[in-house]
């Protein structure tokens, strides 16, 4: 009984300290901010978040590596490339969801996405599962074009996207076969 107490004691501030380092977690707004502070708050911390050309830096390198992943036939390296060319993809989309064109017509980047989610990363999907190394090539190929397509959507069309020459990762070993770590 006395050990069903001590239980009971120790649980409840255990909880009691994880519900007030929570309080503590989020700060409220400065006493006396107003508006243009909290304003000028915000535009300070997107200062310190990367812009999409960033994030779009490093699909370009995800995409690049799934590349040579898919070609040495390393399909747990390839999915590991994949995810994380379709994370970042959200995330730069997240970042800016609208982009405006050079006339100022709205171009919606969410939509874009899913249409290229649904389409090319899921037939790249399915070709990294089922292992086929032709079937990978081609819808690799074909989603090059789905990427200028956005490019030049965006007004960017001096972004050309190809198959790369070398992977933007020379300390990968792309050898699904390599015993680590040489």
């Amino acid at each position: 009984m006395m050990r069903g107490r001590v239980a009971l004691v120790v649980l409840s501030l255990a909880l009691e300290a994880v519900s007030s380092g929570c309080e503590r977690s989020m700060p409220a707004a400065p006493p006396g901010a107003t508006p243009e502070d909290l304003e000028a708050r915000v535009k300070a911390l997107e200062g310190l978040i990367p812009d999409q050309a960033h994030i779009m830096e490093d699909v370009g390198d995800h995409f690049a590596n799934l590349w040579f992943a898919g070609r040495a036939e390393n399909w747990s390296l390839a999915d590991f490339y994949l995810a994380e060319t379709k994370s970042h993809l959200r995330w730069a989309v997240r970042r800016i969801p609208i982009r405006k064109d050079n006339q100022g017509r709205e171009v919606n980047l969410v939509n874009i996405l899913d249409a290229f989610e649904n389409s090319q990363l899921a037939q790249l999907k399915q070709a990294v599962d089922s292992k086929e190394r032709a079937a990978f090539e081609a819808v690799y190929k074909e989603s090059l074009t789905a990427c200028y397509s956005c490019h030049k959507a965006a007004d960017k069309p001096y972004l050309r996207p190809r198959v790369p020459g070398e992977p933007a990762s020379p300390i990968i070993n792309f050898d699904p076969k390599a015993d680590w770590p040489l």
